[in-house]
């Protein structure tokens, strides 16, 4: 049902959000007064509460954040697209024992909301592939996808 809102993640979304996926994150830019959106693919649900996302720490996402806290993440799942809203606070802007110098971003969550338009569904979900060694790729990945469920403040 479209525009179902709720207040935390379902299983299956929480699930959806621990699987290689793209997800569309959205940041308020004060300096140009506009949101910003960007596709990024390192998000871990940590509970049906709290994701965390990581990014080049040179991303204009962590100014927009120190700025604004507030933004969405969306996401295709369950044959819709969901829009999860919260909070962010950067925890830290170097993830430590990964080799590149990325931030570690939490989002308390503060509202899940089906976006689909009304009487349809996704049919196929988009896919991506790496652009660079699929081995070296897939380490990566681990290690920041394991950094992004262990750190600790």
């Amino acid at each position: 049902m479209a525009n179902s809102i709720e207040k935390t993640l379902s299983p299956a979304l929480f699930e959806d959000c621990n699987k290689e996926k793209i997800v569309f994150l959205s940041t308020f830019s004060s300096e140009k007064n506009v949101p910003i959106m960007n596709a990024i693919s390192w998000i871990v649900a940590l509970d049906d509460k709290t994701i965390r996302f990581a990014v080049d720490q040179r991303s204009l996402i962590l100014a927009n954040i120190e700025e604004v806290k507030g933004v969405s993440l969306s996401l295709f799942s369950s044959e819709t697209v969901f829009n999860i809203s919260g909070n962010a606070s950067i925890l830290t802007k170097q993830m430590p024992g990964i080799p590149l110098k990325l931030a570690c971003i939490e989002v308390e969550i503060n509202e899940v909301k089906n976006i689909m338009f009304y009487g349809s569904k996704i049919t196929t979900e988009p896919e991506y592939a790496k652009t660079y060694d699929e081995r070296a790729a897939k380490k990566l990945d681990v290690a920041v996808l394991n950094g992004l469920r262990s750190f600790e403040l």
